[in-house]
């Protein structure tokens, strides 16, 4: 469908969306359309023609590197020449002076609360709703539900051996987190309070808790009555109702021991949403606009009922000298921005498309003055800061650029300086090559940095596509640069002060339905000294908590922060095959699993605008999909191509055999458009596209070729 433009101020504004800013955003922002409008013409004005010059660079550097690599042909590696080399086309820059981050009014949820963080499609309504709501989340359900304790029951009733097996690990995680002063949780026969705090009765005997202080007081719900604890400044709940089914097989009427899961949840506009066009983007922005309001409600059908969610309230605690508390009911929200690449017709200027991450700026921030002008109510920032996580920034020189936009928009909407604080994505190899001068960049504003395996991957392939094949995905996972990175990116944060100011987060757990392995495996993070980390759901969160009551996670920083740098030559040595070629068959079942992920991936981006999938890998595993995986994916198989570890012929094979299999897993749903047996569909093009044109792409980023594609689908279809 063709779009209708209306004249804003010179410029070309899709006609849907100018009704959407001024009919829904503006009204009770103290923001009138006129304003708006003249401070984005500004912006535009300002900074379109510096955010295309700044992707200029990146091509200009990214030719350089590519050049340096095919002029050494297959010598040895040297760092020592390879630093120079960086150092002198300015791939690399001085590091600043010794700094501390100073970024104003800060949450506690992300200055000084340890704890998972949610990332969240904001698209998806429903979705967006379960995140924000997911700041508790319940541990009995959490073990009962996934493989924690063995394969999940099947549904019907309450398996008793499952329910006793669940009561019995969360008194276990009781009386590590919350020790009575003497016995188990497990033999508690009755709770109370009084004013001395927690009584528990064991035996016959009350029994105190052996930290008194850890109860914060109670609260009553219908019939619940919750005790309220705190562990390194999580909560957790001891819910009793004799009444209920599980309480009532429990001698204290212990029906659940809800805990403090998710504070921070990002809402994505980027990785993990579809949208390409006006309409696409109304979606995102809606969605975002309706949590600031407080007011996004999704009905659904579930279990052959239709059921409305909504955002969850705060939660009222009485204290034992009877005052009251208000812990909030759900995560503190950040919402993540695109990036600098991609240009949008929503808004032209002279003709042309505009920077959308310039119009993210805008309009995010323009929906979060409801949350700031809020009379009433549970709110978002409690001490009126609005959050922006900025991804793809290559270096500080962008990160220089995102901080001037946001003072630009602040000024625009009337704010303070400094009220937007931004998450710095640490996930592009000039990034963390630059972090201490990119956080310096944007020391007034940071508020988060984190690792991202995913991204971070992509982008070295991509920036070394000249430089030899890379090793596999478990050679690249164990690889010296990685270790440098993740490592380097603490201790950092830490030496530019974020403990205490801001999140040093770790990345995404991809394995959904694997909570055991989680469980196992996760507990890493908050060991290696970062206050939050990603995980793929609300349950998983609630998971993903326990970490944090095991790891003192401040304790933890202070023990790191004397420690030495990682060498910065590790951190720019690729993982080549090197003198340890992969064998023929571990090639060609990469290339399988890589093609399988991207197809299972893009199709249901391309032709149902999904972004954000479970995708079953080559031995059906579900994984979770992004762009992130998917430029890793798209990136192997073109650094493979070009290096000669596979043929076009084997890549074209690969891909239709795949396309096969994939269209037998997607079999059940209605919605889903085969790509066999004619591989001629707009999906089937933008996997190919992604690999064989990989090199190609702007520094092997997915979306100009899936939002084409998606755009070409979107058209056939009417």
């Amino acid at each position: 469908m063709e779009a209708t433009y209306i004249q804003r101020h010179g410029l070309e504004v899709d006609q849907g969306f100018a009704r959407f800013i001024e009919e829904q955003v503006l009204p009770g922002t103290d923001i009138d359309a006129d304003r708006f409008w003249s401070g984005y013409a500004e912006l535009l004005d300002g900074f379109a023609a510096e955010n295309r010059g700044l992707l200029a660079r990146r091509e200009e550097l990214q030719a350089a590197i590519d050049e340096w690599h095919r002029a050494r042909g297959n010598q040895p590696w040297d760092a020592a020449a390879y630093r120079t080399f960086l150092t002198e086309i300015g791939y690399l820059v001085p590091q600043p002076a010794p700094f501390s981050v100073e970024n104003g009014a800060v949450d506690p949820e992300i200055a000084s609360i340890a704890g998972p963080q949610l990332v969240v499609p904001v698209s998806n309504a429903r979705f967006a709703l379960n995140a924000a709501n997911a700041r508790w989340g319940s541990l009995y359900d959490a073990l009962y539900g996934t493989d924690v304790m063995g394969p999940p029951p099947a549904g019907g009733g309450i398996d008793p051996a499952r329910r006793d097996a669940v009561v019995a690990r969360a008194a276990q995680f009781l009386d590590e987190t919350f020790p009575l002063a003497s016995g188990s949780h497990a033999d508690v026969t009755a709770y109370r309070t009084d004013a001395s705090g927690l009584v528990a009765l064991v035996d016959g005997t009350e029994v105190a808790l052996a930290d008194p202080s850890a109860f914060i007081g109670a609260r009553q719900e219908g019939k619940d009555t919750a005790h309220v604890l705190r562990h390194h400044g999580l909560h957790v709940e001891l819910v009793i109702n004799p009444g209920h089914p599980i309480g009532a097989a429990s001698a204290s009427g212990l029906r659940d021991v809800v805990i403090e899961a998710a504070l921070t949840a990002i809402q994505d506009c980027e990785d993990s949403v579809a949208a390409v066009d006006a309409e696409d983007k109304i979606g995102v922005y809606a969605n975002w606009l309706g949590l600031m309001k407080g007011d996004l409600a999704e009905t659904f059908e579930k279990g052959g009922k239709s059921t409305t969610r909504r955002l969850a309230d705060d939660r009222e605690v009485t204290r034992p000298d009877g005052s009251r508390i208000t812990l909030p009911g759900r995560a503190l929200l950040l919402v993540r921005n695109v990036g600098l690449l991609m240009t949008t017709d929503v808004v032209r200027l002279n003709g042309e498309d505009t920077p959308e991450g310039l119009m993210d700026a805008m309009v995010t921030i323009a929906c979060a003055l409801h949350d700031l002008k809020r009379g009433k109510g549970p709110s978002n920032s409690r001490v009126g800061s609005i959050y922006v996580v900025k991804p793809k920034m290559h270096g500080p020189d962008e990160a220089a650029f995102t901080d001037r936009v946001f003072t630009h928009v602040e000024k625009v909407m009337g704010l303070p300086a400094n009220t937007v604080k931004l998450g710095l994505m640490d996930e592009e190899r000039r990034t963390s090559a630059n972090l201490a001068a990119c956080i310096h960049a944007i020391r007034n504003r940071v508020v988060f940095i984190n690792t991202g395996f995913l991204d971070r991957t992509g982008d070295e392939i991509h920036t070394l596509m000249q430089a030899g094949a890379f090793v596999g995905r478990e050679g690249m996972r164990k690889s010296a640069w990685l270790q440098a990175y993740e490592d380097g990116n603490v201790l950092i944060g830490l030496a530019c002060g974020m403990r205490g100011k801001g999140q040093i987060g770790k990345g995404m757990w991809a394995k959904p339905d694997a909570m055991a392995e989680m469980l196992e495996a996760k507990i890493t993070h908050p060991m290696a000294g970062a206050n939050t980390a990603w995980v793929p759901s609300p349950t998983a969160a609630t998971l993903h908590a326990l970490h944090y009551h095991k790891v003192d996670v401040a304790a933890r920083q202070e023990e790191l922060a004397g420690n030495p740098m990682p060498d910065p030559d590790l951190l720019l040595t690729p993982a080549l095959t090197g003198d340890e070629p992969m064998s023929r068959d571990e090639i060609l079942r990469e290339v399988d699993n890589s093609c399988q992920g991207i197809l299972g991936y893009v199709v249901r981006w391309v032709d149902q605008g999904i972004g954000c999938s479970k995708v079953p890998d080559i031995d059906d595993v579900p994984l979770m999909e992004d762009r992130a995986t998917c430029r890793i994916s798209a990136q192997y198989m073109a650094n493979w191509l070009e290096q000669g570890l596979v043929s076009r012929d084997e890549i074209e094979d690969a891909l239709r055999r795949m396309a096969t299999k994939v269209d037998e897993q997607n079999a059940g749903d209605p919605a889903y458009i085969p790509m066999a047996p004619a591989f001629d569909g707009p999906a089937f093009a933008a996997a190919r596209d992604l690999i064989v044109d990989g090199t190609r792409q702007p520094s092997g980023y997915t979306e100009p070729a899936l939002h084409a594609r998606r755009k070409e689908a979107k058209a056939m279809r009417g």
